[in-house]
């Protein structure tokens, strides 16, 4: 295990989550969610916090509605990134930010999972 992820590691723990590292990624769950950091140990400063598959996309007209609500989620949500993957079924959100030194994720940890949350809620809100 490398040191970012141990220092993300000790961090969830700390918080009251259960950490998991499955290679470069750390998964924990909160509420329910699966949530993942990817750990790129090539890239020290960078940060990102995923909420992958949270929802599945069954035919082409919804896969339409799902990029027009990505998008309205994405610039209307600050630092949220709310997207369809390539195999157009499913939609992931996640936080990505640069730090000065890996450890200041610390400090903006909580922020950036209700601005998660609120470009999900973004999202769905567009979906309904």
């Amino acid at each position: 295990m490398t040191s970012k992820s141990h220092m993300y590691k000790d961090y969830l723990a700390k918080e009251g989550y259960s950490p998991t590292l499955d290679g470069g990624l750390l998964i924990f769950k909160k509420e329910g969610r699966t949530y993942v950091i990817t750990v790129d140990d090539n890239d020290a400063p960078y940060f990102q916090l995923v909420f992958p598959n949270f929802w599945s996309i069954d035919n082409d007209k919804e896969r339409a509605k799902a990029y027009a609500a990505a998008n309205h989620a994405t610039a209307a949500t600050k630092v949220a990134k709310i997207y369809v993957r390539d195999d157009g079924k499913n939609t992931w959100g996640s936080i990505e930010m640069f730090f000065e030194s890996p450890e200041q994720f610390k400090g903006v940890f909580d922020r950036a999972m209700a601005a998660l949350m609120a470009g999900v809620a973004n999202f769905t809100e567009k979906m309904k």
